[in-house]
């Protein structure tokens, strides 16, 4: 529905909420005259009714659990009163009469008197409940979900977490660790050996120097052991297949030692056809 579609309906609705409020307002002011209201009172009393059950409504929209429950009870009580009261001007011929003084709303005593008590109680009663229900709106704090907001929160959180986390290289499961992974040559030779547990289910990187004992018994072999053994594995491999990554798997080695020996691969097969074209 759009704006003015919304506009026109309340509107409407304000304007048989006012004519129904007049036809209530002149039974009330009757009633009002007849247990000795004066012109002032008598004109005063229909918004004494009939307005605490706009505010009792408007409460009620606005306020949460007991409080709402209390704001429906007020609204409905007053809806209640108002609607035996015009009842009761109704079934009255002489509430009608302009000059109507002090008179019977029943004519059984124990009618009237309940109805007596009824129409007088309704002022004293919107003192009450109208202050109350003012006090409870003015105090009323609307709840927060906090349990949403620590939820996004924390899946934000853990998200930022995630991504600043930074990436583990996980060591291999089995196979050879080259002393230096990022020089393809090492002269010195000297530098410590990583191991890896070859059965482990959740690999974990090295923080120490690792026992002589649970080194891999696997002797290290040299770069040229290494570029025989691929020329070998490789032979029959056209050389789009020469990767980084399959000669790795292959020969069992790092993942630096596996890029030198697919250069040195391919400057040999680069040389043999440049041989053969020559």
């Amino acid at each position: 529905m759009n704006r003015k579609a919304k506009t026109l309906l309340v509107l409407a609705l304000v304007a048989v909420v006012g004519m129904a409020f007049r036809v209530s307002w002149n039974a009330l002011r009757d009633v009002a005259r007849a247990i000795g209201a004066d012109g002032t009172a008598a004109t005063l009393y229909p918004f004494v009714v009939d307005g605490l059950m706009a505010l009792a409504l408007v409460a009620a929209l606005v306020l949460t659990d007991d409080a709402r429950k209390f704001a429906l009870r007020v609204l409905a009580a007053y809806t209640l009163a108002s609607l035996v009261l015009n009842y009761v001007h109704g079934l009255l011929p002489e509430l009608h009469s302009d000059s109507v003084d002090w008179t019977r709303l029943a004519d059984w005593d124990p009618a009237n008197w309940a109805l007596v008590l009824l129409a007088t109680s309704l002022p004293v009663g919107s003192i009450y409940f109208g202050s109350d229900l003012v006090a409870k709106v003015l105090h009323h704090r609307p709840v927060v979900d906090h349990h949403g907001d620590k939820s996004t929160q924390t899946d934000v959180n853990q998200s930022t977490s995630d991504q600043d986390e930074p990436q583990v290289e996980q060591p291999e499961p089995m196979g050879e660790v080259d002393s230096s992974p990022a020089d393809p040559v090492d002269p010195i030779g000297t530098r410590p050996q990583l191991a890896v547990a070859a059965e482990s289910t959740r690999p974990r990187r090295a923080t120490g120097r690792v026992p002589v004992a649970a080194r891999s018994s696997r002797p290290v072999r040299t770069d040229d052991e290494l570029l025989s053994e691929a020329r070998s594995l490789t032979e029959s491999w056209p050389i789009e297949k020469l990767t980084g990554e399959g000669i790795r798997k292959a020969l069992r080695t790092s993942p630096a030692k596996a890029r030198v020996m697919r250069e040195a691969l391919k400057a040999e097969r680069e040389r043999d056809a440049a041989a053969v074209a020559g």
